[in-house]
Order: structure tokens, then C-alpha cells, then sequence
């Protein structure tokens, strides 16, 4: 196991509720205290993009070949299904990576835009480089309910890589393209849920030896509106009380996607990812928004585009090329 600080961290958003750290605009280092003006309707209007200038590349990898794998983790899910989801989490979590692919995804397609193999530094790969994948099926590769003991009340940083660890051995999975979501159980409060961020990605190391990207994704609804239940005015079917899972989720994937080793791919100048620097806007150019994909709606962030308006950047929730996203 790396002992380090966790990355790609999507804080909770600015509440009336609380005084603590958070970003609704992102303003801040991801691995530092994020904060936010708290407006009187409970999330803080946000600039264009957080942050500092455009992502540029650190020198590591990128996920060439995306594979998903789910551990639902504790016997607090049920013994042998999943029977404990009040919020339905689960499912709605499946369904938005199973939907992740092809022409009818054209959310994460704005994440092929970077790449490995190219100088340090660089900002526009063009056609340079090895590009993150986008997958022609859905990226889920396999999901497990591991359910042999309960997941402890508040799990540490330490204790959710070991199940990381333990989901990659299940699977007998490691390495750069692999990505283990941990989900903890409703009612269980990892280290820092709440109060310092709403999920996060890092990596940690297989026992065979490779490299393991995993996210920390706790039950966020039971953060409320400081996960984003609500976040955005539900529509196309959407439930506003889960729409959380989706804008987390999306936002920790696509930063795996640009820096699975979490520190070396794809980061601008103020150490913000792809998702960091468009985390919780509310209005205006990279906005929240409903999306459809391969069919299905789902409540998302925007995630950033170098190459948007000629090379500028800024955030998008659509990407069919270079000169055309929005």
C-alpha cells in the first residue's frame, strides 16, 4: 500500500447547514480545505471553472482500456443480495456505467481528449499520444457483495484501500486500467464523509504487486443536499434525492480515467483535476445538468476540456469533437 494523501477528492458543496470545509466553487487544491460563500439557497453560485488555467500532463498514465469493478462492501448490504438500499443506490450506480459507452455516451467522451506518451507539460495532445479509451460496451467488468463481516461504523483511508485490495484479489484484477469502486453501506460514515468530501479516488497496490486505482464512495445520500441530492432541477424521470450518486460518480470516473495513478496524469497548475475544476456550478457555461445516455437520464457535473472554444478551456457536459461541445 502507497501511504498518501488521497486525491481527486469531490468536496461536499457549500450548505446554510454547515461551516466546514467544502467547494461549491471549487477555489482550492483538492488535497487541502475547500471553501465556499454560503448563499441563502444552500449551494454557492460558481465561477466558469475552478482552479488554475488549463490540465496539463504530469508524465503517468491514462486509462487506455476502462474496466469498472463494484465491491459492495459489508454485510450491512445483505448476506447474499443486496437487500439494504433505502436510497437504491446501487442500481442506479450500475445503470450509469452499464449506460457509460459508445456513440450514445458523449459525457465521458470529452476525457479522450488527453493522453500518455507525450511531452511533460503538454496541454493539447492532438493526435499525439496513447488517448484514454472510451469503450465500445459498458465498462463494468464485474460487481461483489462482500458480505462475509460488517463494514466498520467509520472506516479509515487505511481500511477502504485494504478492501480496495481485497476487491482486486477477488477479481484477480491490477494495474492502470483497472478502476475498484468501494461502496460503503448506507448508515456507515467513512473518515471525512460529510464534513470534508463527498467521495474520492487514490491508489494503492495489489498483493501481486500492481497498480490498483480505487474510489471511496460512500452512500451519499445520506449527505443530502451536500452531495448533491437536488442539485440540479430533476427532470427526464431523474430523482432529485439520488442525483448525487451520479454527479459523484461521474466526477471520481473521469478522474480516473486522466490520472489513475492519482498525481501524475492530467492536473493544472493549482493540482485540480478534471472534475475539480468544474465541481458544483450551478448556472452558466458548464453547468450541472440532466444528460442522456445510450438512452437513460442522469444527473451529472461537467468535467473539463482543454481544447474547448479553440484551446481555452472550460467545462462540458457534451463532447462530440473538438468543435463541437458544449
Amino acid at each position: 500500500m502507497r501511504n498518501r494523501i488521497p486525491t481527486g477528492i469531490i468536496a461536499v458543496a457549500a450548505s446554510t447547514a454547515a461551516l466546514i470545509a467544502f467547494a461549491a466553487p471549487a477555489q482550492a487544491a483538492p488535497a487541502t480545505a475547500h471553501h465556499a460563500t454560503v448563499t441563502a439557497n444552500g449551494h454557492a453560485a460558481s465561477p466558469a471553472f475552478g482552479g488554475s488555467g488549463l490540465l496539463s500532463y504530469g508524465g503517468g498514465t491514462v486509462v487506455t482500456t476502462p474496466h469498472v469493478y463494484i465491491v459492495y462492501w459489508g454485510s450491512q448490504w445483505g448476506s447474499s443480495s443486496i437487500t439494504n438500499d433505502p436510497s437504491g443506490e446501487a442500481a442506479l450506480q450500475l445503470s450509469f456505467f452499464n449506460h457509460a459507452y459508445g456513440s450514445g455516451d458523449t459525457y465521458f467522451t470529452s476525457q479522450t481528449q488527453y493522453c500518455q506518451g507525450v511531452a511533460i507539460g503538454t496541454t493539447q495532445c492532438g493526435s499525439s499520444g496513447t488517448h484514454v479509451g472510451h469503450p465500445s460496451a459498458s465498462p463494468v467488468a464485474g460487481t461483489w457483495l462482500d458480505s462475509a463481516s460488517a463494514a466498520p461504523n467509520k472506516p479509515s483511508a487505511t481500511q477502504l484501500a485494504a478492501e480496495a485490495r481485497r476487491g482486486a484479489s477477488h477479481f484477480a484484477v491490477s494495474g492502470d486500467n483497472v478502476q475498484i469502486i468501494v461502496d460503503s453501506p448506507h448508515g456507515v460514515v467513512p473518515s471525512g464523509f460529510k464534513t470534508q468530501y463527498c467521495a474520492y479516488h487514490d491508489l494503492t497496490t495489489a498483493s501481486t504487486g500492481g497498480d490498483v486505482p480505487w474510489t471511496n464512495m460512500p452512500y451519499v445520500t445520506d449527505a443530502g443536499a451536500a452531495c448533491g441530492s437536488n442539485f440540479i432541477p430533476a427532470s427526464g424521470g431523474i430523482s432529485g434525492t439520488t442525483e448525487g450518486v451520479t454527479i459523484v460518480g461521474g466526477h471520481e470516473y473521469a478522474e480516473t480515467l486522466t490520472d489513475p495513478q492519482a498525481g501524475s496524469g492530467w492536473l493544472d497548475a493549482a493540482g485540480y483535476e478534471t472534475g475539480d475544476k468544474c465541481a458544483w456550478i450551478s448556472s452558466g457555461q458548464g453547468a450541472s445538468a440532466v444528460i442522456t445516455m445510450n438512452g437513460a437520464n442522469f444527473a451529472v457535473q461537467s468535467e473539463f476540456s482543454n481544447n474547448f472554444n479553440n484551446g481555452a478551456g472550460n467545462c462540458v457536459t457534451f463532447y462530440s469533437s473538438a468543435t463541437n461541445q458544449h
